[in-house]
């Protein structure tokens, strides 16, 4: 097994240590010790140098317990100097104790247990055994868990055997031997493998963004420290765009927005409206002005400069077909796409009449005896499923 420095000192990022074993043609590397954080426990894995090649991953080996580092190029075995991300590896402990504090404030406001942790590369989340989470509750939880970081409590690193009695830890630990327990003094103490600060202080603040349902779980999206500073000056830097282009005091721009949506909505349900009137209208004005050909009816076979055929088109189609002893068809290229819509009194069917070309012409569609729409896989299928259409009205 590989030994561990960030286990005692989270802090070290930098390193000597020999390489003693190499795979992959050099790239994949083991050392006689680490101080590189492998992916585990929901936090991702340290990057930085070794020997002067760039680490891409570090992962744990279940079955020997050693460590593998992951390089960009090979390296021979010897002594070397290691050096951490120290940007990322810093960013991932304010992530990970943040997580705790989080985590025990709503154990202790609320009694919801964390059943998994995942620190991802913008944002973190924690998986509640809850099927819901009020946003009083959630407000309550990031006032405590940041009253927590104010109070800069001490975080410490501990050692307990598993089987030595109750270890006070917020959620019991599977593990045998040994135990690493990470503690918030008098808040929280938690079995735990990863990098955490030295005290809740250098956690920055806890922003909670989001909720989402998972499995009947509660999932809950957060950032921690300068993530969660940077999260709120991009959120500010947003909001003040709003603001400015409704001409409206920062405070006043969401109600502000709401009154335009509701007003927007309502407009738009109008041009809808007067759409689908003004469809009528010249359904019946193309009716007037389309001749009769052999057999009395009146046919429209019109092409569309662009998709989607949509509901005007289809308000338009059945106002004229309403004249009697009509068929309108129309299509369009983009995307391949045909409507057909035929009188009640025409004696065709133009559900069974559209399906059957789009079908032959490798597409699908279908519809009721007066209204059918389907489409083709390209273009260039149009013209059989069209003339598919004309042999079947014999018109």
């Amino acid at each position: 097994m590989t030994p561990r420095l960030y286990y005692d000192d989270p802090y070290l990022c930098e390193f000597e240590a020999d390489v003693v074993a190499t795979a992959d043609n050099g790239r994949r590397v083991f050392l006689d010790r680490t101080a590189f954080y492998p992916d585990s426990g929901g936090q991702p894995c340290d990057h930085g140098e070794i020997g002067g090649v760039k680490l891409t991953a570090v992962e744990e080996e279940e079955s020997s317990g050693r460590i593998a580092h992951i390089l960009e190029s090979p390296l021979a075995p010897g002594r070397v100097k290691c050096r951490i991300d120290w940007a990322r590896r810093f960013d991932h402990m304010q992530q990970h104790s943040g997580q705790h504090v989080l985590s025990a404030a709503l154990m202790e406001l609320f009694h919801l247990e964390t059943v998994s942790f995942h620190l991802g590369q913008e944002v973190s989340t924690i998986d509640l055994q809850t099927a819901e989470l009020s946003a009083g509750q959630v407000r309550q939880a990031e006032r405590r868990a940041n009253q927590i970081v104010f109070e800069n409590r001490p975080v410490r690193i501990l050692y307990a055997d598993s089987g030595s009695g109750n270890l006070g830890l917020r959620k019991a630990s599977g593990r045998g031997g040994e135990l690493r327990i990470v503690e918030v003094e008098g808040f929280d103490r938690s079995a735990c493998g990863g990098t955490h600060v030295r005290a809740t202080g250098e956690i920055g603040p806890i922003l909670i963004r989001k909720l989402d349902k998972i499995r009947g779980n509660v999932r809950l999206e957060f950032l921690c420290g300068f993530r969660a500073v940077a999260r709120a000056r991009a959120d500010f830097e947003a909001l003040s765009r709003i603001a400015r282009a409704l001409c409206s005091p920062l405070d006043d721009a969401p109600a502000l927005v709401e009154s335009h949506l509701e007003r927007l909505t309502a407009s738009e349900k109008t041009v809808k409206k007067l759409a689908s009137e003004l469809a009528v209208w010249q359904g019946r004005q193309l009716y007037e002005t389309t001749e009769p050909e052999a057999g009395g009816f009146r046919l429209v076979w019109r092409r569309e400069p662009q998709g989607p055929l949509g509901d005007e088109i289809r308000v338009l189609a059945q106002s004229f077909a309403a004249g009697g002893k009509a068929v309108f068809l129309a299509y369009c290229d983009q995307p391949p796409s045909l409507m057909l819509c035929v009188s009640a009194d025409s004696g065709f069917h133009a559900g069974q009449i559209l399906k059957a070309a789009v079908t032959a012409a490798g597409g699908r569609g279908g519809g009721n005896a007066q209204i059918a729409q389907g489409s083709v896989p390209a273009p260039d299928r149009l013209p059989a499923a069209l003339e598919a259409i004309r042999a079947a009205l014999k018109l």
